[in-house]
């Protein structure tokens, strides 16, 4: 192909930017800067995202310094300005001074309640030779310990109260009731009973206890005591006849209870079958002497 033809002139002309063989002939003013400016607008292009990658370097910066821990202003263990105050602390100077003395007065009972049990239920000493009856004072009736269970030789017997009743009819004939076992209708009443009452756990066995120990053999009073524990006996088996329902139904629910009899049956717990140990099992039974029933005591008692 020639050299001067135009059509060469024209290829190697649009290849002189990009080619390597370009001609060195002088490039137009117009031409040169156009470049320069293409090429300048991605420049201020990319430049934005720094700016913007910029603000996120400043929004990461706000939580770092808020996380900081706020030191307090005022002295350690100052209650906080406008909390309200909460149980003792809210109350006046005078109330906490008297909450300080009732607090004592407390304490000084408990502790003194603690020292009169302990000298009660402790061996026989020195401090309660001087001061047993002060000891006995605080001690009874409401504060009575027993420990019969904690005992060397716990009670090895079942005892049982039965009692009968001499009673008047409508027509005025008298008659006597057979013997009721109190002690037995009181274990039926607590058996798979989860709360028994104070009365039908105690109430017979304290009321026996007392008038034992109040009394000799020959069933005579012992003491100023004597006549107390025979009157409060009485009256507990004149109210349980009173409620019971086969003494009712024996007096077709009119007659009047003039005097009753109380008597115990004693007899040994069998021991255990793998001890050689022999012990009678026959009841052994202690009466006691007809009581009249005063007219207070029941509705037409006796006077």
């Amino acid at each position: 192909m020639d050299a001067y033809d135009k059509g060469s002139d024209v290829r190697h002309g649009s290849d002189a930017r990009h080619g390597p063989d370009a001609p060195d002939r002088p490039v137009p003013p117009e031409e040169r800067s156009a470049p320069h400016e293409e090429r300048g607008a991605p420049h201020e292009e990319r430049g934005a995202p720094h700016e913007e990658r910029g603000a996120p370097h400043e929004e990461r910066g706000a939580p770092a310094e808020s996380a900081r821990p706020v030191e307090p202003s005022g002295p350690v263990g100052a209650h906080p300005l406008g909390e309200p105050r909460a149980g003792v602390a809210a109350l006046s100077l005078r109330y906490r001074i008297a909450v300080a003395l009732a607090l004592a007065v407390v304490a000084v009972g408990v502790c003194v309640h603690l020292g009169m049990t302990f000298l009660h239920v402790a061996p026989a000493n020195t401090v309660t030779k001087a001061h047993g009856k002060a000891v006995d004072d605080w001690i009874y009736p409401e504060f009575e310990q027993n420990w019969k269970l904690f005992a060397p030789n716990p009670l090895q017997q079942n005892i049982s109260i039965q009692v009968r009743a001499g009673i008047r009819g409508p027509d005025g004939s008298p008659s006597t009731t057979g013997w009721y076992d109190l002690s037995a209708e009181d274990g039926r009443a607590i058996d798979k009973n989860l709360l028994p009452s104070h009365t039908q756990q105690n109430e017979l066995r304290r009321a026996w206890d007392f008038y034992v120990a109040t009394h000799d053999g020959e069933n005579r009073p012992v003491g100023l005591r004597g006549s107390l524990s025979e009157s409060y006996l009485r009256r507990i088996m004149v109210l349980r006849l009173d409620r019971d329902d086969a003494v009712r139904a024996a007096t077709g629910g009119a007659g009047v209870i003039e005097r009753v009899q109380v008597r115990s049956r004693t007899s040994n717990v069998p021991p255990p079958r793998w001890s050689r140990e022999k012990v009678s099992t026959t009841p052994s039974y202690r009466e006691l002497p007809w009581w009249k029933v005063p007219q207070d005591e029941a509705p037409g008692g006796v006077r």
